[in-house]
């Protein structure tokens, strides 16, 4: 007892020429439809229409189509009896030997299916009439989720717990028809003149609870994600991974619940439409980009042109204000000041101090200045004295970051 394959391949109006009656799917189904029943079309009727309402019943040669991007399932008694996911036409029998009641198609699915049918299967009984359903095996959009308050996370490259208000939206994929079918799909989707299983109703239950688990995957897959040295451990790179961030989703979701596993679904791409950091996180990241900004050769050169503004800034206005902004003491100034002056041409000699004259009083020692600061540490992570996280560490104190 199966199926008989009548054609393979692209589906079209030739059935419709052929077959006075068949069985495929209703008109419009909603991208976010996952199980809904085969319908009866018949020429008589003209093509294309209804003629004997959702009547998903299929007995000793009835004619099923099986277009491209889903999945064929009959039950008998509430038990599995065939499963078809190989586009094209096909007569059903209860006599013939060559019938088959198993075609895949393909390698498209989970490792698990195989093993479901072996599990799941029901021989069925001749002449017992069989409810035919379709199974989408397309990517099912626009399942969404988000988060109320702030979810919490640790964040290796930023060096604490980081939070934010998340939300955005994933699709999801049935990898094994059977297995869905029998662990999570409600029994009155696979009933005579069931409804249509669609994870955008208001009150589906099984949307519900994805999206609870969902929800409660995403501190852990924030993580995962920031976590990932393959990905520079960079929060801000999320939202423009929609890949990136979907493998770590489904692998933490898998962990969690086991989607793949036990209910033949898993998460395919997710996208974040948006990130609110509480305010911890948004001074801590905004502190990080100016820290990212000064790193490296770009600080260095940052720091001498600023020196070089604040000494030219000196001699145009014959005062040390441009140096004092810079953090630099009034002997460095000076000193800077008096070289530039000592070498302009024409420029008399500055007079010594002669016998007599009172002399000043030492003026104290001035506090190390910024770039001083960076240059000591510099220095140590040189020799080997510190590590790099000592030395951003310190680069970041020194600029009161």
């Amino acid at each position: 007892m199966g199926f008989i394959q009548a054609a393979v391949g692209a589906i079209g109006g030739t059935f419709a020429d052929q077959w006075v009656d068949f069985l495929t799917t209703p008109d419009n189904v909603p991208q976010t439809a996952v199980v809904f029943p085969a319908i009866a079309r018949g020429q008589n009727a003209g093509r294309g229409s209804n003629v004997r309402g959702s009547e998903n019943i299929i007995t000793n040669g009835s004619k099923i189509v099986v277009p491209e991007g889903f999945g064929l399932l009959t039950f008998q008694d509430g038990r599995i009896t065939n499963f078809v996911a190989e586009a094209g036409g096909y007569i059903f029998s209860d006599t013939d030997q060559q019938a088959k009641s198993f075609f895949t198609g393909g390698g498209i699915f989970s490792s698990t299916l195989q093993s479901s049918w072996e599990r799941f299967k029901f021989g069925g009984q001749p002449g017992v009439q069989h409810l035919a359903f379709y199974v989408n095996l397309k990517e099912i959009p626009n399942n969404r989720f988000g988060t109320q308050g702030p979810i919490y996370w640790d964040d290796h490259y930023l060096g604490t717990q980081a939070g934010a208000v998340t939300r955005g939206s994933y699709t999801l994929k049935v990898v094994d028809p059977i297995l869905f079918t029998r662990s999570i799909l409600p029994a009155a989707y696979i009933t005579q003149n069931a409804g249509i299983f669609d994870l955008s109703a208001v009150d589906n239950p099984v949307s519900e609870q994805l999206f609870n688990e969902v929800v409660g995957s995403l501190a852990a897959a924030f993580s995962r994600y920031t976590n990932d040295g393959e990905r520079g451990n960079r929060i801000s790179r999320i939202q423009g991974d929609a890949l990136g961030f979907a493998k770590s989703l489904s692998t933490v979701v898998e962990e969690n619940y086991n989607w793949t596993a036990e209910r033949g679904i898993t998460i395919h791409a997710a996208a974040l439409l948006a990130i609110e950091y509480d305010a911890p996180t948004a001074k801590l990241l905004e502190d990080v980009q100016k820290a990212d900004a000064l790193a490296g050769g770009r600080g260095d050169s940052f720091l001498r042109q600023s020196a070089a503004r604040g000494i030219q800034a000196a001699g145009e206005t014959g005062g040390g204000d441009g140096l004092a902004f810079m953090g630099m003491g009034m002997n460095a100034a000076g000193g800077a000041l008096g070289g530039l002056m000592q070498n302009q041409p024409g420029q008399s000699p500055v007079p010594q101090q002669g016998v007599g004259q009172q002399a000043a009083e030492p003026a104290a020692p001035a506090a190390p200045t910024a770039a001083d600061q960076i240059r000591e540490a510099k220095a140590m992570l040189d020799e080997g004295l510190i590590n790099q996280e000592d030395f951003d560490a310190l680069k970041r104190k020194a600029l009161g970051l």
